[in-house]
């Protein structure tokens, strides 16, 4: 019997989960789907900087398995960036600290392979986190009002010019 797999730790819960590419009606499109620990990886490497040993260690995995989780999120948006497809995120099999996420979900929860929504087609839109609330640094943990249709990502710390994340 083979070993169970180990969950992999994610600390960012993505506020977008669907991308399209314009002009090209939903119904006419196919779809790849990232399951969150992929975007976690690409956050990790390619946004933070981070190089793969010190990522894999975040996400509680070794340096040869964050290197095919990453390997296999870079084929799948390749191939959505050239075939003009659909990337949907969804699903895993991971674990959110509590309280130590980032994103819209602070840490709630674990994982389950279901991806967020169990599949009810939840796509978010610019009210999907609510209409108030605030983002905050995940740097240095300034905190600023958020904007209703800005992704809290796109916006900058006053403070330190980090990208903000949605606070909880």
């Amino acid at each position: 019997m083979p070993k169970p797999r180990k969950k992999r730790i994610v600390s960012f819960d993505p506020e977008v989960t669907y991308f399209k590419p314009r002009g090209v009606p939903l119904s006419e499109l196919e779809e790849v789907v990232l399951v969150v620990e992929e975007v976690e990886a690409l956050r990790l490497a390619d946004f933070e900087g981070l190089d793969q040993v010190k990522a894999a260690k975040k996400m509680k995995v070794s340096q040869s398995t964050f290197n095919r989780i990453l390997t296999a999120a870079n084929k799948k948006v390749a191939e959505a960036l050239v075939l003009g497809k659909a990337i949907k995120v969804e699903g895993g099999d991971y674990v959110m600290p509590i309280g130590r996420g980032m994103g819209r979900g602070l840490g709630l929860g674990a994982g389950r392979g279901l991806g967020r929504g169990g599949g009810r087609g939840r796509m978010g839109g610019p009210l999907a986190a609510g209409p108030g609330g605030s983002c905050v640094c995940s740097k240095c943990g300034q905190e600023a009002p958020h904007q209703v249709g800005v992704p809290c990502m796109q916006q900058k710390c006053p403070q330190c010019g980090s990208p903000m994340v949605r606070k909880g």
